[in-house]
């Protein structure tokens, strides 16, 4: 039997909003850096713990609603990252590739997870 890694989306989040926290300690303490940290800590670590409200979710709208929310926020967070790169605001941009890649992951999982929500409410 294969050693395969279980696949958590709670743990993969969770990594993803500490790799987050990484990011931002690193922008520069100016107005530009200060501002977009912000930010990026905002919607960077917001799809954990929205994603947890998922899993508690009242009803499948409410469920669909706060996929939503983490889709969004994940969005929200490659615009920051991919500003980051082309000002840059960090020594080596080029390290935020495999962010960059695991978000754009990321938003494919909610979006298939989303419509599939849909199709069982519609059904």
């Amino acid at each position: 039997m294969m050693n395969e890694k279980k696949y958590d989306l709670e743990d993969r989040l969770l990594e993803y909003a500490a790799r987050i926290i990484k990011i931002v300690e690193q922008l520069p303490n100016s107005k530009a850096g200060n501002h977009v940290s912000g930010q990026m800590l905002r919607s960077g670590t917001s799809p954990y713990p929205n994603h947890g409200e998922a899993q508690a979710a009242e009803s499948p709208k409410d469920f669909i609603h706060k996929l939503r929310i983490c889709l969004k926020e994940l969005r929200e967070t490659q615009r920051w990252m991919k500003l980051i790169q082309r000002v840059p605001l960090i020594r080596k941009p080029e390290l935020l590739n495999d962010m960059l890649k695991e978000t754009e992951e990321l938003i494919k999982i909610f979006v298939t997870s989303i419509k599939t929500a849909e199709r069982k409410i519609n059904n």
